[in-house]
Order: structure tokens, then sequence, then C-alpha cells
């Protein structure tokens, strides 16, 4: 089973464990099965036990309680850290012109961090628990920032609105996946993975000609942006059925524990790449 998610592509086990659990290792070796020997194969007597490679002690198995509970703290603590830096950051009013740079500023440094942790979190072969918390709490600054900037511009209705609309999204998201019966195929796969680095690359492009003053506004409240922000929500949606996917096949597979981890980033960042593209689009239509 191979993913062309670059989170899920990670996963040693997810790419080379069998769906009732075998593991497989090295040349495409079996548990104490010579090697060049094919799979399923050759008499057990024959087999050279001194070359066997042991599997690495697990804590357990992923289940639908391990992946929710991971999940859980990874998106509490994005939005307990957005709270924070709402309540702790100034107030944006008419006297108070500097609260306006001061959040703008945090929402980038944020953004840069969980960028760069998003990254690390994607490419890394063994998950790291605290490498998914440190993007949690980096997101959570972005997050708090922006949604504060937005309220301050907009009114607080696009917030609560965004909030609100982002686990709706989830929550039909996962309904159809489940009651649809939906099945991903590898074209979805490289379909979506290309559609997201597009999408991210598009950004890059955008942040760097707005250093020289030449935005094209793919991501502002104009036209372009109208359109941007439609596909990427409609992008986050489908992030999601990836995510529920590489769950219920690594259930079946029989992954570690710690690939809990694993998907709770993954449904963290679907969830805030929603919630970005419909807090944007509510802007956008909130607009006289």
């Amino acid at each position: 089973m191979q993913s062309n998610n670059p989170v899920f592509r990670r996963s040693a086990e997810f790419n080379g464990s069998r769906a009732n659990g075998t593991q497989t290792y090295a040349g495409g070796v079996g548990y104490g099965q010579p090697q060049g020997q094919p799979y399923g194969y050759g008499d057990p007597a024959s087999w050279d036990m001194s070359r066997a490679t042991a599997p690495a002690p697990t804590s357990g198995r992923m289940t639908i309680d391990t992946v929710v509970q991971k999940t859980a703290f990874s998106v509490g603590t994005v939005i307990l850290v957005a709270m924070a830096t709402w309540i702790l950051t100034p107030d944006i009013t008419t006297t108070n012109t500097d609260a306006i740079g001061a959040l703008g500023a945090l929402a980038g440094l944020g953004a840069l961090a969980a960028f760069g942790l998003s990254l690390v979190n994607s490419f890394k072969r063994l998950v790291s628990p605290a490498l998914v918390m440190a993007f949690a709490v980096a997101e959570g600054v972005a997050l708090g920032a922006l949604s504060k900037m937005f309220n301050g511009a907009f009114g607080g209705g696009v917030v609560m609105g965004a909030v609100i609309g982002t686990f709706a999204a989830f929550a039909g998201t996962l309904a159809a996946y489940k009651v649809l019966n939906i099945r991903v195929s590898d074209k979805f796969r490289i379909f979506v993975v290309a559609a997201m680095f597009g999408m991210v690359g598009l950004g890059l492009m955008e942040l760097a000609l707005g250093m020289f003053g030449a935005q094209i506004g793919l991501f502002g409240f104009g036209g372009l942006g109208t359109l941007t922000a439609i596909v990427g929500l409609v992008l986050g949606v489908f992030m999601l059925i990836l995510d529920f996917d590489f769950v219920e096949k690594g259930i079946a597979a029989g992954l570690d524990e710690r690939e809990s981890w694993r998907a709770a980033f993954a449904m963290t960042v679907s969830l805030v790449w929603i919630y970005t593209n419909l807090l944007r689009l509510l802007a956008i239509f909130s607009q006289d």
C-alpha cells in the first residue's frame, strides 16, 4: 500500500505493512526469512533466524480512539493558543494603529514557524509528537493573530462563521466518506497533493511579489481572491478525504499507535487550511 501524500509516505509501516499486520523489512524479506527468498515461500526449516530483524517494540496499535485522542490534543492546542494570542494581543482601535502592525508581524512569524515545522513533520520518517505539538502551537499563534485582524476589519461574524463552518465541513466530509463509501484512487491522491503544492507555490510567489509591490491579488479580496478561496476550500475537503483514507487503511494494516500522531498532524493541517480559506471567503462576502 503506497501513498502519494508526502505526510503519509514517510510512514514505513503504512507503506510496508500488509493488511494482516505482517511487516516486511529491507530487501522485501519477511521476519526470519532468508535474503532473496520471496515472501511466503521456502522451507521454514531453512530460515536463518540469526539474520532476522525483530520488529521495533510498540506501545500498541492505531485505533479510532488513539487517532481521535491525538487529533483532539493537536486541534485543541491550536484553539487554546489562538484564544490566548487573541486575549494577550492589543485590540485594534482608532487610537491604537500600531496594533494592526503587531498582529500582522505575529501572524507572519507564527505562519513561518508553522510552515517550517509542517515541512519537517511531512518528510520526517518517524513521526515526532513533540514536533506535531510545536506545529500546533505555532499555528495557534498565527491563527489567533490573523483572526483578530479579520475581526477588526470585517466584524466578529466572519471569525465565528469560519469556526463553525470548519467543523461543519469536517463533520460533513466524514459523513459523506462513510455513507457514500468513498474510495481514494492513486490518481485522486496525485491530483490533491499536486494541487496542494501548487497552492503553496502560488502563495510563496504572491509573497515574493508583494515584497516588490507587484502582487497579483490571488489571495486578496477581489475576484481572483474569491476564486482561490473557493478552490482552496474544496481542496481542503479533498485533503480531509485523504486523511480519512489513511486512518482507515492504517488501522486495517495494524500501524503502530505512534502513527496516530501523523494522522492528527495531517487532519490539523487540513482543518487549518479549510478555516483560513473559509475566513477569507466570508470576509469577501461581508464587504459592501
